[in-house]
């Protein structure tokens, strides 16, 4: 069974240190292991980074973006292989890592555009004589903490764009699937970047406290649930650094009465159980407004999901594949269970699904609840799995009630035919990212992601203008040199 270990200034490292399995969800088999970094090896991580800053910090930004050029090349060139090593660690379909892989390749080609994005702001003569102008300097050793469900994407949320912008970074992967992640570093190696610029150390709790603690460690960028994000905000705040913490969703579509209902349908399948249902941005509720759109969407949908296919990552025919781990398989059913308890209706059941070949996989298959209510756990929960339910309301207002009211401002979106009412959807709705007929409003690269309420904590948004803001620092100096022989007498007044 392969080890899978660090990179440390450059090195593969292995040291002796806990392991923990990494399984493959389709067939519930461990085929490598992980190690788990103890403290020292962290700080032997963020020792290597405080090591290249100066060097890498004096790099001009279009040598840095040159890197980058390259770097987008060799993740093109060996698309294949990162999409294998996705699939196989976490169990996403080829095609559904495909689109992963390219959403990260646009934060590096957005960052590639460091010398633009980093060249400040210059004003002459604000006064006689006295010019101002305006930089944007690197932190120094900054980290990232990413979760399982996107080991490619989100990764290239966070460091392509720091390192472009002069620091030196930590990267703390998920352990459940922290191959893909890892070659792509060497990847970047490989493009031309100094070694200790990018580390990557595989770990736990304790890999996350160093980090957090380690007072060399100047900002913290971290992806996952709720809980998790609140912990590490506090933590890295009373540690004085700058922080920004992405948490959970509950993301719902309202279905208007004038919506085109089978293109709602089509969207609706694969956003709410596209990568079985594991993403922060999954539509996992429908509103629908009155009974009689109700009922038009909960039989499409029904007709609709017969034809869906689960299984393994290398069948590209399979629309999503398992779950991430046989425990959170036990938690998706336990909340199909307690929604019929509760007084639901379980329309199209993907418990337990047979998947031939693959007995012991990880597979929850596409589920739909009709007569859903706010007061149920399904509801209230995160559930993250391939499971849409449907909440009947009878005003568009009711609907937007139900959504202000959620914990989660994440994402939304509203399918209707109607402008206006589109208009007021998106101007009043208390989330962060909004779609208009467009089920997953992630936003391109050169915009910034980012939730409302306890989706998000911390200032900024993830990646983008605001990530260019999280990853530097603004100096503005003011100067001026006096005519040659004038001297001035002394003045008590505030200049103005």
């Amino acid at each position: 069974m392969s080890i899978i270990g660090h990179l440390i200034n450059g090195e593969d490292i292995q040291l002796d240190e806990p392991k923990q399995s990494v399984f493959n969800p389709a067939t519930g088999e461990a085929e490598k292991s992980v190690l788990l970094a103890s403290a020292s090896t962290v700080e032997q991580a963020i020792a290597s980074a405080q090591a290249a800053f100066p060097q890498w910090r004096a790099t001009p930004p279009i040598k840095r973006a040159r890197i980058m050029f390259r770097f987008k090349e060799l993740l093109e060139q060996n698309a294949d292989e990162i999409c294998r090593l996705i699939g196989q660690e976490h169990g996403k379909i080829s095609h559904d890592a495909a689109g992963e892989l390219q959403r990260g390749i646009e934060n590096v080609e957005f960052a590639c555009g460091a010398p633009q994005l980093l060249k400040g702001e210059h004003s002459r003569n604000v006064g006689p004589g006295i010019d101002s102008w305006s930089e944007f300097q690197p932190l120094g050793v900054v980290a990232g903490i990413t979760p399982f469900n996107f080991p490619a994407m989100v990764p290239m949320w966070m460091f392509p764009l720091a390192i472009v912008c002069g620091n030196t970074f930590v990267l703390k992967p998920s352990e459940r699937d922290p191959s893909s992640t890892l070659f792509i570093a060497k990847l970047l190696h490989q493009a031309g970047l100094p070694p200790g610029v990018l580390n990557v150390v595989n770990g736990d709790k304790i890999a996350v406290d160093t980090l957090l603690t380690d007072e060399r460690v100047k900002a913290v960028s971290f992806v996952g649930s709720t809980p998790i994000a609140e912990y590490i905000y506090a933590t890295a705040s009373a540690n004085g650094k700058r922080c920004q913490a992405l948490g959970g969703a509950k993301n719902h579509a309202i279905i208007m009465p004038d919506a085109d209902m089978d293109n709602a349908v089509n969207q609706l399948l694969g956003a709410a159980f596209g990568s079985s249902g594991e993403r922060c941005m999954a539509l996992s509720v429908a509103v629908a407004v009155g009974d009689e759109a109700a009922d038009a969407l909960v039989a499409k949908m029904k007709q609709a999901m017969t034809g869906l296919s689960v299984g393994a990552y290398d069948n590209a025919s399979n629309d999503f594949g398992p779950v991430i781990t046989c425990q959170h398989k036990d938690k998706v059913n336990g909340f199909i269970s307690s929604a019929e308890q509760q007084g639901a209706t379980v329309v199209v059941d993907g418990r337990n699904p047979k998947v031939e070949g693959y007995d012991n996989g990880y597979f929850v298959g596409a589920t739909l609840i009709d007569g859903v209510t706010a007061e149920m756990d399904s509801y209230k929960a995160e559930i993250f799995g391939p499971v849409l339910q449907v909440v009947r309301v009878k005003t568009m207002q009711e609907a937007m009630q139900l959504i202000d009211d959620h914990e989660y401002g994440n994402g939304t979106c509203i399918f209707t035919r109607d402008g206006e009412a589109a208009r007021y959807f998106s101007d009043h709705i208390q989330v962060g990212m909004v779609g208009i007929n467009v089920p997953l409003p992630v936003p391109v690269a050169y915009h910034s992601f980012g939730g409302w309420k306890r989706s998000l904590f911390g200032d900024l948004h993830a990646y983008g203008p605001d990530g260019v803001r999280f990853y530097t620092k603004r100096k503005t100096i003011t100067q001026r040199w006096p005519s040659s022989g004038v001297r001035e007498g002394a003045s008590f007044s505030f200049p103005s």
